[in-house]
């Protein structure tokens, strides 16, 4: 028997299931089966339907299971007109699965169920305390025992002892998420072959031009065609990552990046190279996508912030890495060294789960439920847990225009002219951003995510604020040093002004976007919602690092200035249009969002 009411001919999957197995009829009975009829009518699905691997199933399964593992809202069919507010779809849709509890103590009478949709709030459902092959006639008897006492002592008491025990277990069973953080791992090797990449340009620059003999051009354009590549790779992430799965998209994305390293490392000219460039570039954007997207999508709300922000941590630190170690090594060996994170993350992918989110928006209930499983532990309870995409290019645009590619590619050469050692500048500035992302990392849950991207005295936080000064501080050295006024104390300024720039970049412009953008897009539209963003901002990467050398030749203070009034516009940006989404559930988000 597959399913529990498909025992008795022509029932369909909408009788009760203790009247399909034991012919047992109680007031609660009929109520199943109008609880099956209603979630037709949300769902746009038969009772009995065939899912996308051929099997036969229940709709009363993929409902409870959506329910039970926080997806609420995924039970009503995509495209169905707005029936109200979200808060409002999601108490009718638990009034509903209540009804088509397959346990009978648990479910409410047709009076009860109709007066839980006449109240604000409705209760989650408790979780099924047997497996549905559990339910027995002893279960059956109880329940009549309990309905017979309550009749003689006119309380609910026999009704709602097993339902305090339902209570009791949801308390009890608490997974431990170790499988959270090992796939969080896995995945953001993705985001430190991102660093790896963008990393690679500023300590090879000299190398490269001298043992290829590149022009400034050339090797301008070395540097930029990376962004290139990571345009056409945020355009295609978020189609890639719907249609072969998150997982699918980061084996794809390695695959580019392991072909881009080794065209590169036996490039004997530019022409090689510039196509290395690219297709490194072409995985560094479906990874600035799909990563932070896999990791948002599998986290729990209480760790959802933290992890995420994992991504940009791992970025800062490969990029530093590759400043440090790229002082010492070849530019041919550093490029073998960026073929590291790749393997490791194509090992990794054979053992952790797709992301339960996509597999639930797939109809691939039955990998739903196992991948969910996984990820938040065996014996785990785990039932609690247009405007998007302004937000989300809005936040694209001030991260990247405000000069941060600029300054990462081209660190050296900052210091280079401002008279200060260019190794004990890029060294200083490696350290100094792994160290502050790791602040904004663990802070990110607590503070909140718009505290991070401001100036919050409350938090002592500086990120909007400090990128400002930053710009300032180096505009002021090269101003000096164009005008040859207080020369003396250009390299002391310029210095101070690239490190409060970088620290006040890690700590939130850095990280915060790609969490925000993660977080405020519905499931149904986040493919194509996070493609457009990704590209914006690798559109604007592009654009900061190739005018960036121009830029400094029109103007070297006038740089800065620029980059400082982009930042002054990101901040009121930030404080009029990106809500706060510290502490909540995506499906909160939207209906905060949508109000």
């Amino acid at each position: 028997m597959t399913h529990m009411s498909t025992g008795v001919a022509g029932t369909k999957g909408y009788v009760a299931p203790e009247y399909a197995l034991y012919g047992q009829l109680t007031d609660r009975s009929d109520v199943f089966s109008f609880g099956v009829v209603l979630l037709e009518l949300f769902s746009g699905k038969k009772a009995l339907h065939v899912e996308n691997d051929g099997q036969p199933s229940a709709l009363t399964d993929l409902a409870w299971s959506l329910v039970r593992y926080g997806e609420t809202l995924d039970v009503i069919e995509d495209g169905m007109p707005e029936l109200g507010p979200t808060e409002v779809l999601e108490k009718y849709v638990l009034v509903v699965v209540q009804c088509c509890h397959p346990q009978l103590y648990a479910r409410p009478t047709m009076d009860q169920g109709v007066k839980m949709l006449e109240t604000e709030e409705v209760e989650q459902p408790i979780s099924c305390i047997a497996g549905r092959t559990d339910i027995d006639e002893k279960s059956v008897a109880k329940l009549n025992m309990a309905i017979k006492e309550d009749v003689e002592d006119r309380t609910q008491k026999g009704i709602r002892e097993p339902l305090v025990v339902g209570e009791q277990n949801h308390h009890a069973n608490k997974g431990h998420p170790w499988m959270v953080y090992f796939s969080t791992f896995i995945a953001v090797c993705g985001s430190y072959e991102f660093g790896a990449c963008a990393g690679y340009s500023s300590p090879t620059q000299d190398a490269i031009r001298k043992d290829l003999s590149l022009s400034l051009a050339e090797y301008s354009l070395f540097g930029s065609i990376l962004t290139f590549g990571a345009m056409v790779g945020a355009i295609t992430s978020g189609p890639l990552a719907d249609f072969i799965g998150r997982k699918g998209a980061m084996r794809v994305s390695s695959a580019f990046c392991v072909a881009g390293w080794l065209v590169i490392y036996f490039s004997e000219g530019p022409v090689p190279l510039d196509i290395g460039r690219l297709a490194t570039g072409y995985g560094m954007g479906v990874f600035s996508y799909v990563v932070p997207v896999f990791v948002a999508e599998i986290a729990p709300k209480e760790l959802r912030g933290a992890l995420t922000t994992l991504n940009q941590f791992m970025i800062v630190t490969a990029v530093s890495v590759s400043f440090i170690i790229g002082n010492v090594l070849s530019w041919r060996a550093l490029a073998i060294i960026g073929l590291v994170p790749t393997a490791v993350l194509l090992l990794g992918l054979f053992f952790i789960p797709e992301s339960p989110r996509w597999l639930a928006k797939r109809g691939h209930k039955k990998d739903f439920v196992a991948a969910l499983q996984i990820l938040r532990g065996k014996d785990a309870d785990i039932s609690e847990e247009a405007e998007e995409i302004q937000i989300g290019i809005g936040l694209m645009v001030c991260q990247q225009f405000g000069g941060i590619n600029g300054i990462c590619f081209y660190a050296s050469s900052i210091f280079e002219q401002a008279g200060f050692s260019p190794t004990i500048g890029t060294i200083t500035y490696a350290c100094l951003q792994i160290v502050i992302t790791g602040l904004g990392a663990a802070f990110i849950d607590k503070a909140g995510r718009k505290p991070l991207l401001l100036a919050s005295p409350k938090h002592k936080t500086l990120s909007g604020s400090g990128l400002v000064a930053g710009c300032i501080f180096a505009a002021v050295a090269f101003y000096l040093k164009v005008h040859e006024v207080g020369v003396e104390a250009v390299p002391a300024l310029a210095v101070t002004g690239i490190l409060v720039y970088i620290g006040s970049f890690s700590i939130g412009m850095g990280a915060i976007p790609w969490v925000v953008m993660s977080e405020i897009f519905p499931v149904n539209v986040k493919g194509l919602a996070g493609s457009v963003a990704t590209l914006t901002n690798w559109f604007g990467a592009w654009l900061c690092s190739y005018t960036f050398n121009f830029l400094m030749s029109w103007s070297s203070y006038g740089t800065f200035i620029l980059y400082a009034a982009i930042n002054a516009l990101a901040i009121l940006f930030i404080i009029v249009a990106v809500p706060e989404t510290k502490g909540k559930s995506l499906e909160q988000l939207q209906a905060d969002i949508n109000s």
